[in-house]
């Protein structure tokens, strides 16, 4: 994408990781859906350590798209890559999406709750009342442990970290800057940290179906994201 071009209003960060199954029918159907819209966005692809031919065929995609870029990372790192993604967004809104999901309803809600000059940072909630979670049972109960864990660790007070967000560029930029964890905690941290730092929050409901198995299982994950979670208390109890 040229940067010399004119700022979209909407960028839209999404880290993939080994997507080659899904990538190329996920950002066509996300572009259609977009268009419809009418919508003024571009869409940042973090690729982040891909063994197979996801950065390929984001490349190409991108040359199909004029809308559509791609950064690259060399290490499987979803925090590192939606953080980069969200530094090098142009837009006045930046949406922070899955490529697994992709779905353009979260995307009119969050805008929606964003016209209101009192919302900086909108939450799209897999676990508050009115979510319909149609993830495995055993993947709804992380969710809900990680989240308590945040609440008696670090006094969050909503009901989901990880996920669909969206948030005034302007505002979050110097959240983002000062956030420590990478991983899947960074999310966490963002979200946690936007909180403290006194912006506007909202939460909106959200479904969640999958259009595939996660690409890192949880057994491989949940090591990392304890150790991190204990990384993420000292980076905002001690260190701030």
């Amino acid at each position: 994408m040229d940067d010399s071009t004119a700022a979209p209003s909407i960028s839209i960060v999404i880290p993939v990781y080994n997507e080659e199954a899904i990538l190329r029918a996920a950002l066509v159907e996300l572009i259609d859906s977009l268009d419809a819209l009418g919508l003024d966005y571009e869409i940042i692809l973090g690729e982040n350590g891909s063994s197979d031919r996801t950065r390929e065929l984001a490349g190409a995609l991108s040359e199909r798209f004029p809308q559509l870029s791609c950064r690259h990372t060399d290490e499987p790192n979803y925090g590192k890559a939606l953080r980069d993604g969200i530094l090098h967004a142009r837009g006045e809104i930046v949406i922070c999406d899955e490529i697994d999901l992709c779905d353009t309803t979260f995307y009119q809600d969050a805008l929606q709750e964003l016209a209101d000059p009192e919302v900086d940072f909108v939450v799209g909630s897999k676990a508050m009342a009115g979510a319909r979670d149609e993830r495995p049972i055993y993947r709804r109960a992380g969710t809900r442990v990680i989240n308590s864990l945040l609440r008696v660790t670090l006094g969050f007070e909503g009901t989901d970290t990880h996920g669909l967000k969206a948030f005034r560029r302007a505002q979050t930029l110097p959240v983002v800057q000062d956030c420590r964890i990478d991983r899947d905690l960074f999310a966490s941290e963002l979200v946690i940290r936007a909180q403290r730092g006194g912006l506007g929050m909202r939460e909106v409901p959200i479904r969640v179906l999958e259009k595939r198995p996660p690409s890192i299982g949880l057994a491989r994950r949940v090591p990392n994201v304890l150790k991190n979670l204990t990384r993420l208390v000292i980076a905002i109890r001690i260190k701030r």
